[in-house]
C-alpha cells in the first residue's frame, strides 16, 4: 500500500507540473490564461515591483534550496527518498502557480515590433525555446528528472539506480541546454513590456546563479569527468567551431 500510495504521488505530481510548465508557456507567452504576464496593471508601479520581486525570490529559495545535497540529506530523513525528487517538482510547481496567482502586470512598453516577419520570427524563436527545455529534459531521462523512475522503481521492489552520466543531443553542444532554452523563451518577444523585461533579467540572472550552485555540485559528486566536460563545452552558447564532448564524456 505504501508503495502504491507513493507511486500515485509521484503521477500526480508530474500532471501538476506538466499542467504548470503548459500554463508557464501561456503565462509568459500572453496566451490563453487568465492572468498572464502583461495583463492589465491594478496596483501603483513600485508596489508590483515588490511583489514581482518576492514572487520570484519564493521561487528561487525553494528551487534552489531543496536541490542541494545537503537539504536532501537532512530532508530524506523526513520523506522516503523514493519521492524525494516528486516532492522537490510538487514544490517548485506550487510555488510556480502562487507566482502567476499573485503576479502583478506593470505595463508599459520597452520596444515593439510592428514588422509582421520580425513578430514571427520572435515567436517562432519563443516557440523554439520552450521545445529546447522540454526536448532537453527527454535526453537526460525526462521521467527521472521529474520523480516518476524513481516511484515507479520503488513499486517494483527494485533498487534506485541514479541515471548515468552522459551528453546526448543538445549536450554535446552546450552543457545546460533546459537553461538555454528558457532564456530564449523568455527574451525572444515582438513586444517587451517592463514587467516582462522584470522577469526575463530576474529569471535570467537566477539561472545564471542557480548555474554556479549546480556546477560545484556536479564536479564535487563527478570530479574530474566534469571538469574536463566544463573544459569542453560551453556553458550556454555553442560554439561555432572549436571541441565538443568526445564520446565517453558525459554530463547529468
Amino acid at each position: 500500500m505504501k508503495k502504491i500510495t507513493a507511486f500515485t504521488y509521484g503521477i500526480i505530481s508530474y500532471v501538476i507540473f506538466f499542467v504548470t510548465f503548459l500554463y508557464s508557456i501561456g503565462f509568459v507567452g500572453n496566451i490563453l490564461v487568465p492572468k498572464s504576464i502583461d495583463a492589465t496593471p491594478v496596483t501603483p508601479l513600485s508596489e508590483a515591483l515588490l511583489v514581482n520581486a518576492i514572487l520570484l525570490g519564493i521561487f528561487a529559495i525553494q528551487h534552489s534550496l531543496m536541490a542541494r545535497p545537503g537539504f536532501k540529506n537532512w530532508w530524506t530523513k523526513i520523506v522516503p527518498k523514493s519521492v524525494e525528487r516528486s516532492t522537490y517538482v510538487l514544490f517548485s510547481s506550487l510555488a510556480l502557480i502562487v507566482l502567476f496567482a499573485y503576479w502583478q502586470p506593470m505595463g508599459g512598453v520597452i520596444w515593439q515590433s510592428h514588422d509582421p516577419v520580425v513578430e514571427l520570427v520572435l515567436n517562432a524563436l519563443c516557440a523554439v525555446g520552450w521545445t529546447i527545455v522540454l526536448v532537453a529534459t527527454f535526453m537526460i531521462n525526462h521521467f527521472d528528472l521529474f520523480g516518476l523512475r524513481q516511484v515507479w522503481f520503488n513499486l517494483l521492489g527494485k533498487e534506485y539506480q541514479s541515471v548515468k552520466f552522459g551528453t546526448p543531443g543538445l549536450y554535446r553542444h552546450v552543457r545546460h541546454p533546459i537553461y538555454a532554452g528558457f532564456i530564449i523563451a523568455f527574451w525572444a518577444t515582438p513586444t517587451m513590456t517592463v514587467a516582462h523585461l522584470f522577469f526575463a533579467v530576474m529569471t535570467t540572472g537566477y539561472i545564471l546563479i542557480g548555474i554556479l550552485l549546480e556546477e560545484r555540485d556536479l564536479v564535487t559528486y563527478h570530479g574530474v569527468r566534469y571538469s574536463e566536460y566544463k573544459r569542453q563545452v560551453p556553458m550556454l552558447v555553442p560554439r561555432l567551431r572549436g571541441r565538443r564532448a568526445g564520446k565517453g564524456t558525459q554530463a547529468a
